[in-house]
């Protein structure tokens, strides 16, 4: 009882590790350039956890139900979508860099609900909350590409269904923490750095370069 409260405690902490790999952190990078503060930037971040614990949780369940593992070739496609998805983060990053683009300000409508954003302001609204869709659905194709290797680890040490679902709770509570530290950071220096657009322009083509680079170095042994 006590190595099974232990290994979901702990879950918590592999979570927030987990927010810092390579392809988490190229992906995000590419937004939170056009975040105006640090609020801001801590937001993109709790929306990708968001998307990264509902896909985990929606697949992990199905499969503790189903007691079964996520077929091979369903996992190495999520994979090949993540880095798909790397790659036209990154050229969108690159793009807007190449064009000046640094985030201003803009006045948004939709019907009587008006507001003014700027940066990554793709996004829909629940009520008059304005929800940023595109970190949202980063964190969801982030977390489907993880789920099936999260699950065959709770399976691994994990005795029952139940600690199985609340180890992947508690993995998903510390992934959205670990991203929100990542971009609050991140947001945080780009604000005491980056006061000018010349600065934030570079930032864009630094990141969408890396972005780019590391979505292809995931995918060649893929496709190998």
């Amino acid at each position: 009882m006590i190595g099974t409260t232990a290994a979901i405690t702990l879950g918590l902490v592999v979570g927030a590790r987990h927010a810092f790999e390579p392809d988490h952190l190229a992906a995000v990078s590419t937004l939170v350039g056009g975040s105006r503060n640090t609020r801001g930037a801590v937001g993109l971040g709790l929306l990708w956890g968001i998307g990264h614990t509902v896909a985990l949780l929606a697949v992990g369940v199905a499969l503790v139900a189903l007691d079964g593992v996520m077929p091979a070739r369903l996992a190495t496609l999520f994979e090949l979508l993540v880095a798909a998805m790397l790659v036209l983060l990154g050229t969108r990053s690159i793009v807007a860099g190449l064009r000046n683009r640094d985030g201003a300000a803009a006045i948004h409508r939709h019907g009587s609900v008006e507001h003014v954003h700027g940066g990554a302001g793709d996004h829909v609204h629940f009520g008059k909350r304005p929800i940023a869709w595109r970190p949202l659905t980063i964190g969801l194709v982030h977390g489907l590409a993880g789920s099936g290797a999260l699950t065959a680890l709770a399976f691994a040490q994990l005795p029952s269904s139940g600690a199985r679902v609340l180890y992947m709770v508690m993995f998903g509570a510390g992934s959205v923490a670990g991203m929100a530290v990542a971009t609050g950071i991140t947001g945080a220096a780009l604000q005491h750095l980056a006061h000018g657009p010349h600065t934030r322009r570079a930032f864009a083509l630094a990141t969408g370069t890396l972005s780019c680079v590391v979505g292809v170095v995931w995918a060649l042994p893929l496709l190998a």
